[in-house]
């Protein structure tokens, strides 16, 4: 079985004014396209030709020979995962079991959106912000590079790209801007909680 490249989930100039169709041209179409043929390539006639997405990663995470393929498969998984992640019209604020559990877990809305908007902001170099799910609890994490939270024991529920050719194009070097717009304009709650 071979990984395809999936169509974004919305038309490429959706997101704008926010994400703009160029963006995500290079994006979606160049860089995640990449990862897609990459990993393509690195698993052909090997054992691993015939699994899906999520056993290819957690068959080689933590094997330093096959970092390789580890990071080009979590970052197709990654990026699969962030465009469902937003909507046009997105933002604005989540209701019913995922209000109340980011209630109980982060005190309230801004402070679950104040822990993220760090953690997107200080993530050193390229990685990525979640929203995540560990022993029942919600909690912000940011992971490095490819690396992401099904490796550490989480359930991802929400992850911003805070690799530069995420938002370079439309934020140049502004990333806390970028973060901000996607909290606030783009997140696609119904996505998130739909992955509790």
């Amino acid at each position: 079985m071979s990984i395809t490249l999936p169509d974004l989930p919305y038309a490429k100039d959706a997101l704008e004014p926010h994400i703009s169709s160029k963006t995500l041209d290079f994006h979606h179409g160049k860089h995640h396209n990449t990862y897609v043929t990459n990993i393509n390539k690195m698993i052909e006639g090997t054992d691993l030709a015939g699994l899906d997405l999520e056993a290819i990663i957690k068959k080689v995470a933590g094997d330093s020979s096959k970092a390789g393929i580890f990071n080009n498969a979590a970052q197709v998984w990654n990026h699969t995962f962030y465009w469902h992640c937003m909507k046009p019209n997105g933002g604005g604020q989540p209701s019913g079991a995922l209000l109340d559990k980011i209630n109980a877990d982060f005190g309230s809305l801004d402070k679950f959106k104040e822990e993220f908007k760090n953690a997107a902001a200080t993530q050193f170099g390229s990685g990525w912000a979640w929203l995540v799910e560990e022993g029942g609890k919600l909690k912000v994490t940011k992971t490095a590079n490819a690396d992401l939270p099904m490796v550490h024991g989480q359930k991802a529920l929400l992850t911003c790209d805070v690799w530069e050719h995420a938002y370079y194009l439309d934020f140049q070097n502004r990333r806390p801007d970028y973060v901000g717009v996607f909290l606030e304009n783009l997140v696609n709650w119904d996505f998130v909680a739909s992955n509790l």
